[in-house]
């Protein structure tokens, strides 16, 4: 065999257990199409949980690189008021704060990690074929446009949530009815708290802003509604004002947003889940987005991916029998997936409901969370390491 682990695609899921692997001794060829990572406006708020995968995973120095700016408070508003202020230093519950940072930048880090840790890295690689079996094998042309043809102990479909990898023999593929929209821009200008990021709701209108700054005054901005609205609705330059006016109709404060311009793409695009069960067939793992992609509403993505990373390294390295290894990454990954799956659905339903019979759950839910906060779903601190069974379903919405 060529090498030990080839990875298809170079972001934080390829890169990063190329990184891990190459730090012990494997020989690693990392392909990754884009010769310049580019802004696809998602994937820029790592939460609690994903911070500690990163550290896991020896990336601190990839996130200093990455300028990851840490959010020591999460607030939450309903129209103009805070109903919640989360202090992640606090010491009855501290967490690692979530980080933000520009996803192309951390990408960047991340690659270069997995260089410096002695894995051979080609950019501009086209792969052009993978075929499963023992050993597996990638067919790709390089910038030359020659094509070429590798072998490998491992395949790891890293290619994100349009997966070419996810096709291959074996692989079923399911995915949700759309239901929420993401819209988001990168804004310059911003005034607001520097250390906190916030989400505004406008429960009438199924509707949030969602606000995360990475530093001097630059601001990651999303809304998030709901899809019968019309995905395209906040998409494109021209519609800047209209993405602007919602923030306002949530409730942002004014001055926050006075002075801010745009320094990138306004994109929107579905939310909804896609998934493949148990994402490793005969020698091609699948990591990151192209084994499952997370409703992007609710931050989880990145942390997902550095999960399944970690999850990946650690079966490798745990036996030489990497056939076993594989199948129980897929285990383990179903199992986490799930959950987060369940907890982000449970989240939907409750916040994004505009029916009386939402506004009658809210209100129960919200009365009994005030004397007990820890009924709440902690997606931002916990992610999927939290209880998705019937009794917890019944207290989440105050049905117990």
């Amino acid at each position: 065999m060529d090498y030990d682990l080839i990875c298809v695609g170079g972001g934080l899921g390829g890169a990063g257990i190329a990184g891990a692997l190459a730090a012990r001794g494997a020989r690693v060829l990392v392909l990754e199409r884009e010769t310049r990572f580019r802004d696809r406006v998602r994937g820029e708020y790592l939460e609690c949980w994903g911070v500690a995968e990163a550290r896991a995973l020896g990336l601190d120095g990839a996130l200093a690189a990455a300028g990851a700016h840490a959010s020591t408070f999460l607030e939450t508003y309903i129209g103009p008021m805070r109903v919640t202020r989360r202090d992640f230093e606090d010491p009855a519950d501290p967490r690692d704060p979530p980080r933000c940072f520009g996803h192309p930048t951390f990408q960047e880090a991340v690659l270069a990690h997995a260089a410096a840790a002695g894995a051979e890295v080609r950019r501009g690689a086209a792969v052009t074929e993978v075929v499963p079996g023992k050993p597996p094998a990638v067919r790709f042309r390089g910038e030359s446009g020659a094509s070429e043809a590798r072998t490998a102990r491992l395949v790891v479909g890293a290619d994100g949530r349009d997966s070419k990898l996810r096709r291959l023999p074996g692989f079923v593929e399911s995915r949700d009815a759309n239901r929420l929209c993401l819209a988001g821009v990168l804004l310059d200008g911003y005034a607001g708290p520097d250390d906190t990021s916030a989400t505004f709701f406008d429960f009438a209108a199924a509707e949030e802003a969602l606000l995360f700054p990475q530093g001097k005054g630059r601001l990651r901005a999303y809304a998030a509604y709901r899809s019968d609205t019309g995905v395209r609705r906040l998409s494109g330059r021209e519609r800047i004002p209209d993405f602007l006016r919602l923030f306002a109709t949530t409730g942002v404060p004014a001055d926050w947003l006075a002075n801010v311009s745009p320094s990138g793409p306004l994109a929107a695009f579905e939310g909804a889940d896609s998934s493949v069960a148990m994402p490793y067939r005969n020698g091609v793992a699948l990591v990151g987005d192209a084994a499952a992609t997370s409703d992007p509403v609710w931050g989880c993505g990145m942390s997902l991916t550095l999960r399944d990373v970690r999850v990946l390294r650690d079966a490798l390295l745990a036996t030489e029998d990497w056939e076993a290894a594989g199948r129980a990454y897929a285990e383990e990954h179903d199992r986490y997936y799930q959950r987060l799956h369940t907890l982000e659905d449970w989240m939907s339903t409750l916040f994004f409901t505009n029916t009386p019979e939402g506004d009658a759950r809210r209100a129960r839910v919200f009365a009994k969370a005030l004397a007990e906060p820890d009924r709440l779903i902690d997606i931002v601190g916990r992610g999927p390491d939290q209880a998705t069974d019937e009794a917890t379903r019944q207290r989440v919405f105050a049905e117990d």
